[in-house]
């Protein structure tokens, strides 16, 4: 009688793994799950080729940085320079009508508006 109680009670718990194990299988293979599965795996691949593709440019990066001051030390543009920049020749297009440079006379500033004689 044991015996017969122990195998009963080994099938059903059999059957219960195996009716579990089917029907998670059977969600799995739904529509909605299968379109939710390549949509995330979709993401992983995503993300794994932009980090990547920043590791990537980080690198060009820091090589053009690298080959940019062996060309500077090369062609000595990177010795520091003696004379001090020339002086702007024009003056700033940006009209700034409080700088005493800008005033022709006491009450006029100089205008550099383009369009006020039109």
């Amino acid at each position: 009688m044991f015996r017969r109680t122990f195998w009963f009670g080994t099938g059903v718990a059999a059957g219960v793994w195996a009716t579990t194990k089917v029907n998670r299988k059977l969600k799995q293979l739904t529509p909605d799950s299968l379109a939710a599965t390549a949509a995330n795996k979709a993401l992983d691949v995503g993300t794994r080729v932009r980090d990547r593709a920043v590791g990537f440019a980080l690198d060009v990066r820091d090589n053009m940085a690298q080959r940019e001051a062996e060309l500077d030390d090369a062609l000595g543009l990177a010795a520091p320079v003696d004379q001090p920049l020339a002086a702007p020749r024009h003056r700033a297009a940006i009209e700034n009508r409080t700088n005493p440079q800008y005033v022709v006379d006491d009450r006029t500033p100089y205008s550099y508006n383009r369009n006020e004689d039109h």
